[in-house]
């Protein structure tokens, strides 16, 4: 265990152990008594076939999720040429190997194994390798990997989002956030989550910038939380505040179990840079889950209903991203429910993004009796969600004559409508919202440019200059063309 080189994962597809199987299920199927044979004490138990000295790397199985010990077909014949070699006997290659598919694309650390001692200890890594690919398969937005870990109704989801000045993206105006435990949930019967009676919320305006820091292409609107009562405190507090509700929530940081705590964000990068720029220690064993991401691969496998694009009348590319307020708006779209009642909310608040990014990824995984959380008090201002400005949608209806209805009483904004996969465009369309602003310039990459919230302000860029972190901070509800 010793040596230290590393090789491309490319090629290295053969269980270890499943060789050694194969060949013991060959002899006997064969009839071959190799116990007879000069070169059958190299098969008398694992440890002995061990001793070949077998190079092999850890990986993870793309189509299963699960750890092995690999080698290559390379390794194999060269094994067989040593027999043919020393003992003058030609074995064939054994049928019914263990042939993975490597998820890792990344070198990976080549080791040599000639006994049993060694492989136990590459063995016991196995959990952290199925960890790491588990985190890295979670935070790329995979559907079955997000959808079983929130089945096991054993996790606590945490969403969070900041908002910060567009002069400094170090100055923090606002941090909010949203936290389900499921696993206590759980063992007293409840379920699904009710975002009203289970959510764990709060919302906190940094006194330093409140009122004073004002962004002029990116509004925020810290006095309009929608779910609670806002906290003023000073900026040189809230780093030890935000550590102590996370550390509340978490479980011990192990290399072979997840963390209990999941965090959720709408756009990863700037809410995780935000938090590493205040030194916020997170488990390493964490999963993180972003909205964005994950709504963005279940419409392009098909699981999220039909959208256009209002500017163009074309059908929403795959890989095109929603901002916040237009995923939100989607289930309205759903093909399981006839309407949904929107809450009146204030987006750029950092307590109601976060509070409805919990509410959009429970509506992803599981939106069969949830129910739509209610405001607690009346927002001041104009440009909430789901007040009415007549423009086009961004679904296809069916029939085509049927109108997406808009309602509104006590506070909400009722969005309704059932789209059709081949439905037709027709020429005028009514909505509640203007979709057709919200489309622009948006990446989701790991670079500089992308460390704005998804859940930010969408449109067009308004700076300019190339390149910039504050020239990427204008999102849009779709993005189209480049990747």
């Amino acid at each position: 265990m010793g040596d230290f080189q590393v090789v491309d994962p490319k090629g290295w597809e053969y269980d270890l152990h499943s060789v050694y199987s194969a060949y013991i299920g060959h002899f006997q199927t064969h009839h071959i008594p190799w116990y007879e044979k000069s070169w059958g004490h190299l098969f008398s138990t694992f440890e002995e076939f061990l001793a070949f000295s077998w190079p092999v790397i850890v990986v993870t199985d793309a189509r299963t999720g699960k750890a092995h010990i690999v080698t290559r077909l390379t390794s194999i014949g060269a094994f067989l040429k040593m027999i043919k070699t020393r003992f003058g006997e030609t074995l064939p290659q054994a049928a019914n190997m263990v042939i993975i598919q490597p998820f890792e694309t990344t070198t990976r650390h080549l080791r040599h194994v000639s006994d049993h001692a060694t492989y136990r200890k590459l063995y016991n890594t196995l959990p952290a390798a199925v960890l790491n690919a588990t985190k890295q398969r979670i935070r790329n937005g995979e559907p079955d990997f997000i959808q079983d870990i929130w089945d096991k109704q054993d996790k606590t989801f945490m969403a969070i989002d900041f908002e910060w000045s567009e002069r400094n993206e170090k100055s923090t105006l606002e941090w909010g956030y949203a936290a389900v435990r499921c696993g206590p949930l759980k063992s007293l019967g409840v379920w699904p989550p009710v975002p009203d009676d289970n959510y764990r919320k709060g919302h906190y305006v940094v006194q330093e910038y409140a009122d004073k820091v004002v962004n002029k292409y990116c509004p925020t609107y810290p006095w309009h939380y929608t779910f609670g009562d806002s906290q003023v405190i000073s900026k040189t507090k809230l780093p030890q505040v935000i550590q102590a509700i996370i550390s509340s929530l978490a479980s011990p940081d192990i290399e072979t179990l997840s963390n209990n705590l999941v965090l959720v964000t709408h756009g990863a990068n700037g809410d995780l840079a935000r938090l590493e720029e205040m030194k916020i220690k997170l488990p390493h064993n964490m999963f993180v889950i972003d909205t964005a991401v994950f709504e963005r691969n279940l419409y392009n496998q098909g699981l999220r209903p039909l959208m256009v694009d209002p500017k163009t009348s074309q059908e929403r590319q795959p890989g095109s991203i929603l901002s916040l307020e237009n995923l939100l708006r989607s289930f309205a779209m759903s093909s399981q429910m006839d309407s949904i009642v929107l809450p009146n909310v204030k987006f750029h608040n950092s307590g109601n993004d976060a509070f409805m990014c919990l509410f959009a990824l429970q509506m992803l995984l599981d939106p069969k009796d949830v129910k739509v959380p209610t405001p607690k008090r009346n927002n001041r201002g104009n440009n909430m969600l789901g007040l009415g400005v007549t423009m086009p949608m961004t679904m296809t209806p069916s029939p085509p004559s049927l109108m997406i209805p808009q309602a509104f009483f006590n506070g909400y904004a009722t969005v309704g409508g059932l789209p059709t996969p081949n439905g037709s465009i027709p020429g005028q369309r009514t909505s509640v919202y203007d979709l057709s602003s919200e489309f622009g310039q948006m990446r989701m990459g790991s670079g500089e440019g992308s460390r704005r919230s998804a859940s930010k302000s969408p449109g067009s860029r308004l700076t300019p200059g190339g390149g910039s972190a504050r020239d990427s901070r204008r999102l849009s509800g779709f993005r189209f063309g480049d990747s």
